[in-house]
């Protein structure tokens, strides 16, 4: 059980303060392999997710587009390519390791023109009130250290008839699926880090991570808390990974 001063890193309960630098050197850590261990661990299924994902936001040309926890920026891309010279991405994320390893990646893949690129907090930031049409969050939420707080500002920066999106892992709906799962996250995730990151101790948390995030009804209703309307979400893979939507009316 967290109170204010604390909360928590995987299984671990630990100071508030210290949890962004955890998080920070976990995400140092993987970053250079991050794709590549998202397409082993996944079996590339997490592309199929994040394609749904960009589906359902349903971003036109020349709207303005902000990708939080953007990471090597596997939407940011999709979304650049969707509104065009006369739109814009800004594709941020709180971890300097893992937007430069994204803005190479995108740099090598011809993106430029109309993506910027910025390191902020989720829980502050540093941009205008009303200002994007389309506000993302993919498989970044779990790890942030008050979700409230992020939910409120993506709130705060969408434009009036803007929505959010948060693709994030949830909770098996199916049982022998959810054992499954949890097999799989602790058993053969950790394993793998080791093997192709030289890290297991942080595929461990990522595991961990996972099983302290809020369920589908639960994070729905913090988005309506946070102001969101017309909220709904979709399992995807059996509920191993959903997409919450919500618009700012």
């Amino acid at each position: 059980m967290t109170d204010d001063k604390t909360t928590h890193f995987g299984y671990k309960e630990v100071p508030v303060g210290e949890k962004q630098e955890r998080v920070r050197a976990v995400f140092n850590s993987v970053a250079t392999r991050y794709d590549l261990m998202n397409d082993l661990m996944s079996m590339g299924i997490h592309r199929l997710w994040k394609r749904r994902t960009v589906e359902m936001a349903g971003v036109r040309r020349g709207q303005r587009v902000l990708d939080l926890a953007a990471g090597t920026g596997d939407l940011a891309e999709k979304f650049s390519r969707i509104v065009g010279p006369h739109g814009e991405v800004v594709m941020s994320d709180i971890n300097e390791a893992m937007l430069g390893q994204g803005r190479a990646r995108l740099l090598d893949a011809g993106v430029v023109g109309n993506l910027n690129h910025a390191i902020a907090n989720a829980e502050a930031l540093p941009f205008a009130s009303d200002s994007f049409d389309c506000v993302t969050i993919a498989f970044g939420l779990r790890n942030v250290t008050h979700k409230q707080f992020a939910l409120n500002e993506m709130f705060r920066v969408l434009r009036p008839g803007g929505r959010a999106l948060v693709l994030e892992f949830s909770h098996p709906t199916i049982t022998p699926l959810a054992r499954a799962y949890d097999a799989y996250s602790f058993s053969i995730m950790p394993v793998m880090g080791k093997l192709v990151v030289g890290d297991s101790d942080s595929y461990r948390y990522l595991a961990e991570s996972i099983r302290m995030h809020p369920d589908q009804e639960t994070l729905m209703s913090m988005m309506e808390q946070g102001g969101f309307e017309r909220c709904t979400f979709i399992n995807l893979t059996g509920g191993v990974v959903a997409i919450h939507r919500g618009y700012k009316l």
